[in-house]
């Protein structure tokens, strides 16, 4: 293509560096103007990409002068929302960071603001773009391990220290199972479907300092009588995790975001050889193969190929709002009932 698709990023911290990254990396893509409300971040990522963008402190400004395709929203969670619904208005498509919004209501309109605009709306699960996940949603949907019966995922990612820019991860609004464990939650839905209730427990025992709890257990029903269970904890002291195990009726997937091999656990047929890859169980009822599958924790540059392949071939964007929004749903009905203590039914309004 002869003209290039022109970016804003909204948020150049952390996050935003990511998607800066991503974006040079494309060639249909170029960034032409930076936005946050501290101004050197601005500076740093120009001079670490050597780009020329124009830089903002504020949102509404840049949206009013810049002439873009796409805006990349980096921010803190509080502000997904509106940063998203104002470039969705200016008539912008948007890829916006998980957790889509920290409230459910403020994803409806989120969603609302992109039907009425007719522009695409991206969130950043990109648990869904994670190698290990994606081979293991492949062969589940292959029936390698037979029917699922089991899933479980977790968050385990200790914060201590990591308050962030202004403080936004410890916000009381920001629920760690919200906030963090969207990514667990997305990635069950994604594999299993969605859950229609839950069961919670929290408690508060690792970021004392913190106003939010700090670990939450929630067990979930999902279609066809399956089982599942999301662990979040953000003090732990353990290395960022987030494995995930799937149980079927033929075999077991064990799959870890940060480590490069896949575990398949397939029963041994009486008699067969080993094959080469494969390693015999202690109960030697099992055969373990290793699947490497690479390491690409956060596959930032795959969300963007998707959502240009979206932009300009009209191709179908999975990780919509909608999308979005049914994840926040399954988050907020485990707030609820660890706070309440009962189970909750879980609704989807989209």
């Amino acid at each position: 293509m002869d003209k290039k698709i022109r970016y804003a990023v909204v948020g150049c911290s952390n996050f935003g560096r990511q998607h800066i990254a991503a974006i040079t990396k494309i060639s249909e893509a170029e960034i032409v103007a930076l936005c946050d409300i501290h101004p050197e971040y601005c500076e740093e990522r120009q001079k670490e990409f050597g780009l020329s963008a124009r830089f903002y402190t504020d949102y509404n400004e840049m949206l009013e002068k810049e002439d873009v395709d796409i805006v990349a929203v980096a921010t803190s969670d509080k502000a997904h929302k509106p940063v998203t619904v104002a470039a969705l208005k200016a008539g912008h498509h948007v890829i916006c960071e998980k957790p889509m919004a920290l409230f459910l209501d403020e994803c409806e309109e989120m969603v609302k603001a992109a039907d009425e605009s007719g522009k695409l709306l991206m969130i950043g699960q990109v648990c869904r773009y994670a190698p290990g996940f994606m081979k293991a949603k492949e062969l589940v949907e292959n029936g390698v391990i037979g029917e699922l019966y089991f899933v479980e995922s977790e968050y385990a990612h200790d914060y201590m220290g990591r308050e962030g820019v202004d403080n936004w991860r410890a916000d009381p609004d920001r629920e760690p199972i919200i906030g963090g464990a969207c990514h667990a939650i997305d990635l069950l839905r994604w594999i299993a479907g969605n859950p229609t209730e839950t069961m919670a427990y929290s408690n508060h025992k690792m970021l004392s300092d913190w106003p939010v709890n700090d670990t939450t257990v929630a067990i979930m029903k999902f279609p066809n009588n399956v089982i599942g269970k999301v662990f979040t904890s953000i003090g732990c002291k353990r290395n960022y995790t987030m494995r995930t195990v799937l149980y079927g009726t033929k075999g077991t997937i064990i799959v870890n975001n940060m480590d490069p091999d896949l575990e398949l656990h397939l029963e041994k047929i009486e008699g067969a050889p080993f094959a080469a890859g494969q390693i015999p169980n202690v109960s030697e009822k099992t055969i373990k193969h290793l699947i490497y599958c690479g390491v690409n924790s956060h596959n930032v540059i795959m969300e963007h190929r998707t959502l240009l392949d979206s932009v300009i071939d009209g191709k179908p964007l999975e990780t919509n709002g909608r999308e979005g929004a049914r994840t926040v749903a399954v988050c907020a009905a485990v707030v609820e009932s660890a706070k309440r203590g009962v189970p909750v039914k879980i609704e989807y309004t989209l």
